[in-house]
């Protein structure tokens, strides 16, 4: 019998909707878009069942075109932004509100309280976390703070919190599994990372009962059944599920300590693989379940960018300097360099390794000789220049240079971005065949949870490299990352 695993990717922008044999070959694919709400300044939403409804449209478009033979065995996996966060009533099943998204910073002022009240330590001690409204738990207690009645259902037991998978996954199995994985938990700043467990004295800290969590799971378990709504007509597998970001970690297969990536999306993520112990993250970085699976905990120091591929599509869609960001590459490789403009693109405020939440965007440098061709440059030139704050950073924790970074996600489409992070970072970047490496982790994850493969060496040899960026002497490296450095430091406090 053949095996079809469709990974769900619940992305920031969409749903997409993956299908990959045993041999973990991509063989379909589709997406669909969902809206974004920016409700105040500052404020970013998702309509979580506008989300659901999408990703049962994205399977029954998928099954309905792939090629798959009659007596194919299907399976679900998942994997999703991390962070955002939905509460909802669970006997109506509806969600209370919109989802607060991880761009959103309405919980700034709650976190910048418990920092200057000294919480900022035993946080960071338990959750390995920052301070910080890109986490869930200070969107949660705004919810119930600010929703009339949500307060009162919350303490009489009436209301459920999950990250974007948890709600997914209550919603395919009809409300019978609330259950989360080990990684997108350790996103909330509600789990303690040491007992691998939600931590009572950081719910108490953000006033959310205990009784709205979810239960933990590992990335390799499985987490029920389900029909999609009639597409199949017999129940099958939901197995493996774990955040974007992790799942890139094991889909570019980086299962050993000292193997890292960077995750090209709407935000970018980097992380490298720690090991079996949870360090303390030096300063600008946080640690985080890495993936678990097999009956051990892997964990990794991460930090995150809130826009890269964001940036692109503002471009795109809000200011309509090109059609689509794909067209941007043509116009920033028409010019040799970026004019002297710099684009901080604090659209959301700053992450790792500056964790500044009121920063505000800004761009530098404009003179009346600055074109479209250079803006667009500095725009991708910006999000080479935010991977490198962090990998500098990351790679002196470590104990230096990184020997390579593998790289997934759409922007690694762009061969001038891609030499030019090369170039900044001083080490080869490394292109593998599966864009989507989110969704290829989350497929290994559960090809584990359901025996297909029996330990790490029999998936990695299905990595394939594409393309190595080796770096190029870039006489004006230092001068270019200077001004950046310069035009961000303008702009934090």
């Amino acid at each position: 019998m053949s095996q079809r695993i469709i990974a769900v990717d619940q992305s920031t922008s969409s749903t997409k909707a993956l299908l990959f044999d045993e041999q973990c070959h991509m063989i379909g694919r589709t997406n669909v878009d969902h809206h974004q709400y920016y409700p105040q300044t500052g404020w970013v939403e998702h309509d979580a069942e506008e989300i659901y409804n999408n990703m049962v449209e994205a399977i029954h478009q998928l099954v309905k075109t792939a090629d798959s033979p009659e007596d194919a065995e299907y399976s679900i996996a998942i994997t999703n932004q991390r962070e955002t966060a939905v509460v909802w009533n669970k006997q109506t099943g509806k969600p209370i509100s919109h989802a607060v998204v991880w761009q959103d910073t309405r919980g700034a002022e709650l976190c910048r309280e418990l920092r200057a009240l000294g919480y900022a330590k035993r946080v960071f001690d338990k959750s390995g976390l920052l301070i910080d409204p890109n986490f869930s738990a200070s969107g949660i207690k705004w919810l119930l703070d600010n929703i009339e009645g949500a307060r009162q259902q919350a303490e009489r037991g009436e209301l459920l919190m999950g990250t974007i998978e948890t709600w997914l996954i209550w919603k395919l199995t009809g409300g019978k599994v609330f259950a989360t994985d080990y990684t997108n938990a350790s996103r909330t700043m509600l789990f303690n990372i040491h007992t691998m467990d939600w931590d009572d004295e950081l719910l108490q800290l953000f006033d959310i009962p205990r009784s709205m969590m979810a239960e933990l799971r590992s990335c390799d378990a499985t987490y029920g059944e389900t029909t999609v709504e009639g597409v199949f007509p017999h129940p099958i597998t939901i197995a493996g599920v774990l955040g974007d970001s992790h799942g890139a970690l094991v889909g570019q297969m980086c299962f050993t300590k000292g193997s890292g990536k960077v995750t090209y999306g709407t935000g970018s993520s980097v992380m490298v693989n720690i090991g079996e112990e949870p360090l303390a993250a030096p300063q600008g970085l946080v640690t985080s379940v890495g993936f678990s699976a097999f009956g051990k905990t892997y964990y990794g120091f991460e930090g995150n960018i809130y826009s890269t591929g964001a940036t692109l599509k503002w471009i795109a869609d809000q200011l309509q300097l090109v059609g689509h960001p794909a067209e941007m590459e043509a116009l920033a490789t028409s010019v040799t360099d970026n004019g002297g403009v710099y684009i901080v693109p604090a659209f959301s405020g700053l992450g790792a390794p500056w964790w500044q939440s009121s920063v505000k965007g800004a761009v530098f440098g404009l003179t009346f000789a600055t074109t479209k061709a250079h803006f667009l440059r500095a725009a991708l030139e910006s999000i080479a220049y935010q991977i490198k704050d962090l990998v500098d950073v990351m790679a002196h924790a470590t104990g230096g240079k990184l020997s390579e970074i593998c790289a997934d996600g759409g922007p690694t489409k762009n061969k001038f971005l891609m030499q030019f992070q090369a170039d900044m970072l001083e080490t080869p970047v490394v292109c593998t065949e599966v864009d989507d490496a989110s969704a290829l982790g989350a497929v290994i994850m559960n090809g584990f949870a359901r025996g297909l493969w029996k330990n790490f060496d029999e998936v990695t040899s299905f990595r394939k490299v594409t393309q190595v960026y080796k770096p190029n002497d870039l006489p004006t490296r230092h001068a270019l990352y200077q001004d950046w450095r310069n035009a961000v430091n303008q702009l934090i406090k």
